[in-house]
């Protein structure tokens, strides 16, 4: 598929994206997990339905938020006016959240440090996106299960999911399914932008299920850290063989 013919992520195409400064140097490219989205999804929304026009603009929010690395890039937020907060925190504004970068702004915790398996504190956008795209080398789909009030406070129910079928943190992959369900309230302006969101689920819903699988000797995640980086997506190919 060509980055002109995605389907769910408007955003990365057109004239307004040519100049646009990408984290890993070219836009990401979404095949793999469009195929798993589209595989295991619950439910096709009729095109131009209010559900279907949430779930474009929370994939085109996320993609801008992981993949965009310049704030003046983003089209789906007022960068003046825009908020993120996690279950009930503090708000942070835009340049906060980018600072985090990556999942770090959804795993926040409250919880002491000895007792955080992921410190969202002390990881880098960079970090956070080795960890998770060398576990769920399907891709980490996202879908919207039900939207209980249309703009300006877009309240809506979502759905997250993917295949532990790669290490995370020195944890064998077990092959599982990873999923989560969450609510979100989106408040966007007349113009469809963005200013402020708010997410609510439980992050030990995923950290959790990744920790299942039995400790490693850190052989591993040595072995892919020395892999060459798909620059298009940061994710980690290699080959391992049997001696």
């Amino acid at each position: 598929m060509a980055y002109g013919d995605e389907k769910y992520r408007s955003l990365l195409t057109g004239d307004e994206e040519k100049n646009t400064k990408w984290r890993y140097g070219v836009p990401p490219n979404y095949d793999i997990v469009n195929k798993l989205f589209e595989e295991e999804r619950t439910t096709v929304w009729p095109v131009g339905s209010l559900e279907e026009r949430v779930q474009s603009l929370v994939k085109n929010f996320e993609m801008e938020m992981f993949h965009k690395i310049s704030p003046s890039d983003f089209k789906t937020i007022d960068v003046n006016k825009y908020t993120f907060s996690l279950n009930g925190r503090k708000p942070l504004a835009v340049g906060q959240v980018s600072k985090l970068g990556g999942y770090n702004p959804f795993l926040q915790t409250s919880l002491p440090d000895e007792y955080r398996y992921y410190n969202a504190e002390k990881e880098t956008a960079e970090s956070s996106h080795r960890a998770f795209t060398a576990t769920f080398l399907r891709g980490f789909a996202l879908e919207i299960i039900q939207v209980y009030s249309g703009p300006p406070n877009i309240v809506f129910k979502f759905r997250h999911w993917g295949y532990m079928e790669g290490p995370f943190k020195n944890h064998a992959p077990t092959g599982e399914i990873i999923e989560f369900y969450g609510v979100a309230i989106f408040k966007v302006n007349e113009k469809d932008k963005i200013e402020g969101v708010e997410f609510f689920f439980d992050p030990a819903e995923l950290v959790g299920k990744l920790l299942k699988g039995p400790d490693l000797d850190g052989s591993v995640e040595k072995a892919m850290s020395s892999c060459p980086v798909l620059r298009n997506t940061g994710l980690y190919y290699c080959v391992f063989l049997e001696l």
